[in-house]
Order: C-alpha cells, then structure tokens, then sequence
C-alpha cells in the first residue's frame, strides 16, 4: 500500500485502527521529501529528528487512548510564516534566515493538540508577497504537474507539497487568493475561512485586515476537519471571533437540492481563457443536474478590487514591515556607519525586490498629502465591494467562478511583468477584502494536462455552504494524482 496517496483522514482511520503506525507514516513522508524534493523544492526546513520523536510520542498518546481524533498522528507540513517554537521560520526571507520563535502559531497548537506531527516548514513567496513562490529568498518551487511550471503563491509550497504526495495535508495563509490560487494551480483543495475564524497569533503579518490560515489538503473532507480542528477563540488575537458553529464536517453531504448558485458574469468575462471558462460552467452544469439553481448575475465593482486590495495590502505592509530592522532579530547587516546606515544596509540586503516593491508603494499611499487620495479610497472602495457581496447572498447561497484567470504560467512568465501578476488575483482578492469564506477544488485539466480550479464563495461564517457545494461537487469527478506524485 503507498501511504502517501492515501488522504489525511483515511491515514488517520489506518492508525486509529493499529494498520499503520505514526512512525511507519511519518517515515514514508520523509522519504518521499528525500524522493522528489529534487524536482518539486516545496520545503524550506525538514525537522527529520523532531518529526520522528514526536511521533513516537503521539503514538503512545494514541495507544493510551488520549488522542482519538480523525487526524492523530497524520504528518502536516506547515508554511513558514507560521511560528514554530525551535523550527527556523524565515518567511522565505533572508532577513529572518535564522530566526527560531519562542512561541508557536495558535492554529499549529490546535493542531498538535490533535494529535499532528510537522515534517516541515513549506517554501512561499517572500513574507507571503507574490503569486508563483518564485521571490523566495530560498530558490523557486515547481509544479508537481509541470516543473517548468509556477505552482502559484504565496501559499506554493504547500500547494506542491500536498500535489507531489510529499506530506498528507498542510497550512496555508491567504491574503488575497494566496491559498486558493496555487490550489487551483497544483489541483488540490483549499480553503479561506472567514476572517477571524482561524486566529492570526503566530502569523508572521502581511496585511492584518486581510490574512487568514487555511488548511490544503487532496479533498473536501480533508478540508473541512482540518478547518474544524484549527478554528478557536483566542484572545490573543484582537480579530478572533468566538462561534458555536464550527462542526464543519457535519457539511459533509452530497446534497445541493433547492441550493441557489449565483455566477457573476463579470468572472466570465475579457481576460478568462476559454479552456478554464468551460471548466467552470461544467461543473456548474454539474451541481444543476444534482438540483441546484445555477444563475448569472452582475456583481458590480469587479474592475475596483483589484487595486483597491493592493493599496491596503502595500498600506498594511509597510506598517508590518517596519519591524524587521536589524535591531532586535533577524538579519543584521556586517558593515554599517550609525544607527540609521545600519537600518538602511539591513533592510536593503535582507529584503528582496517584490517585499521592496510594496513597501515603497505602502509607504507612499501612507504618507501625508496622497493617504485621502489613495488609501482612504480604497477603504471606501472595500466597504463597496462588501456591499455587493451582502446584496448577492441576499439571493444566493453559494458564488461560483474561476480561481484564476488562467492555468499555471510558465517559470519566470509573471516576474518580468509584476503588474499581470497583480491582475492574475482578480477573482480571488475581492473575498479577503469582504472576509468571505472560499474553496478552491479541482474541476479538470487543460489542454496541456495542468489543473483548473474551481472556486466557491460564501458569505461570513457561512462555510457550510461552500463545504456542501464542493463536496457535492467533487462526488461528480475522481481525485487525480500528479505525475510527480506518481513518480
């Protein structure tokens, strides 16, 4: 029996069940690392030693009875802005390169209490600024489809990790498609929960307003017991919200009778590529055959999302950002005259190009005479586009479109050109400005055999109804396996 293409929640039946040790599948992913990390480079840091004792532990835990959840003892990987307490997070930066937290992220303490145990820590675009986790500080992550291809971002690492069977499921963050997109890409399944229902303590911030944690993983129902074990109130985190409705895998049923989808006929427009536009209406053809009501609509404000997202994510960034300036962690700068040369030298050495990029844009719509003009718009123009969601959902219980506008581009395609790469988010930013719940799944392959994902929004804290859709959906088409994952 191969382990890894076993799903998160069926290896952790085998173990609940005495057929497979958490040792004999933490060993299988680590091989697998050893195996295709050549071709793939979806990690930055592989904690060999730390994963095997711990899952020696979590084995006694489980033979004792302590833990009996569905994922005890199931290996995750997790992407490295995230705090792991004595594991290097670097954010893919070389200004955190030898940074080791004292703490660890609230979401990845939900799951260790739950029995997981961390392989590693995945590659992602530089403090998580980017759409193809090519502006990592620690080389570019391939396409477990296509290796001459992008997996996506800034969540890429985790994407191929999962695509390339190299880890069971992991932890993404998504600050404007940075989960959905690159599942889309590497043809897994992702979700963006509301804003606030995963806390962000132990998050290293992009945009505070905008970053949530997810979980990716090869399905709907991976998906959603992830969701359900790292979702908490946690006061240490000021946007946490406390719900009583997070049994999302009670969501877990092949029934859309009577669900209304609504299709923005915006998402269908100029820019989309015919082959991911026929995929998306199949499978909305799908989910009508099964008693859906599929309708199109216009949702306005489309065309302002996008740059309304990147002057309050360049805003929020700048702000972030400001704390990494060689003083009390991180990078420090060999040579420097002075406090202030000391701050520009490490700042300018330990920061890449595309971090740079936003930070000088933040900086500008922040400072005095352009913060009405630019950032006090766009706040205005978030309330908008919020304004529209709560109109269609008024109507619909689900939004279908694409993930993004086209498949995977080629290495190297989206960095000579930043702003088709912004232009790339247009479908999925619109929901972190509006803290919307989405799902990426797959829905088909293109012409040359890489993934199309589809997406499906919901209102605020309304993840059961996109959990239903998916999962109806995905009962319709069979999971297929990368070829780097069958190699």
């Amino acid at each position: 029996m191969k382990l890894l293409t076993l799903t998160a929640v069926e290896l952790g039946k085998k173990i609940k069940s005495g057929e497979v040790t958490v040792e004999e599948a933490t060993k299988a992913a680590l091989e697998a690392i050893k195996a295709k990390e050549d071709k793939v480079h979806s990690f930055v840091t592989i904690d060999e030693e730390g994963a095997l004792n711990r899952a020696k532990e979590v084995q006694k835990l489980i033979d004792d009875g302590t833990l009996t959840g569905p994922l005890a003892g199931v290996p995750v990987a997790i992407k490295d802005n995230l705090c792991t307490k004595g594991i290097v997070t670097t954010c893919s930066s070389k200004i955190l390169e030898n940074f080791v937290p004292t703490y660890t992220a609230e979401a990845v303490i939900n799951l260790e209490k739950a029995g997981a145990v961390i392989i590693g820590k995945t590659n992602m675009d530089e403090f998580a600024m980017g759409s193809t986790t090519e502006t990592s500080a620690y080389g570019v992550t391939k396409n477990p489809w296509n290796t001459e291809h992008v997996p996506g971002g800034s969540s890429g690492g985790s994407c191929a990790a999962v695509a390339a069977e190299e880890c069971f499921y992991a932890l993404g963050s998504d600050t404007g498609g940075s989960i959905r997109q690159p599942s889309s890409f590497c043809g897994v399944t992702g979700i963006k929960p509301t804003y606030g229902t995963v806390s962000r303590y132990g998050l290293i911030a992009y945009g505070s307003s905008l970053d949530q944690i997810g979980p990716v993983a090869k399905d709907v129902t991976d998906c959603a017991t992830i969701l359900e074990i790292i979702t908490s109130y946690d006061k240490k985190d000021s946007t946490s919200v406390q719900r009583d409705d997070t049994d999302f895998t009670s969501a877990l049923v092949d029934d859309v009778k009577g669900m209304k989808i609504g299709i923005p006929r915006d998402y269908l427009g100029e820019g989309l590529d015919p082959e991911v536009k026929e995929a998306i209406l199949a499978a909305a053809k799908a989910l009508e055959e099964k008693g859906a009501i599929v309708e199109e609509f216009d949702l306005s404000l489309v065309e302002y999302a996008i740059p309304a997202y990147y002057v309050i994510a360049a805003a929020e960034a700048s702000s972030n950002l400001a704390r990494f300036d060689g003083v009390k962690y991180g990078y420090r700068t060999k040579e420097y005259e002075g406090l202030h040369n000391m701050y520009k030298k490490s700042r300018s050495e330990g920061f890449g190009a595309e971090v740079k990029r936003r930070i000088m844009l933040g900086s500008f719509v922040l400072s005095s005479g352009y913060y009405d003009a630019y950032y006090l718009k766009a706040l205005r123009t978030k309330a908008l586009i919020k304004q529209a969601f709560d109109k269609a959902f008024e109507k619909y219980d689900v939004i279908l479109g694409p993930a993004a506008p086209t498949t995977a581009p080629k290495l190297g395609e989206s960095l000579s050109d930043p702003l088709k790469m912004y232009l790339g988010d247009v479908y999925t930013v619109s929901v972190n400005l509006a803290g919307l719940p989405g799902i990426s799944l797959p829905c088909g392959l293109d012409s040359k055999g890489l993934p199309i994902g589809l997406q499906i929004i919901g209102d605020c804290f309304k993840e059961k109804n996109i959990i239903r859709a998916a999962y109806a959906y995905e009962q319709t088409r069979e999971y297929k396996h990368s070829p780097v994952a069958e190699n």
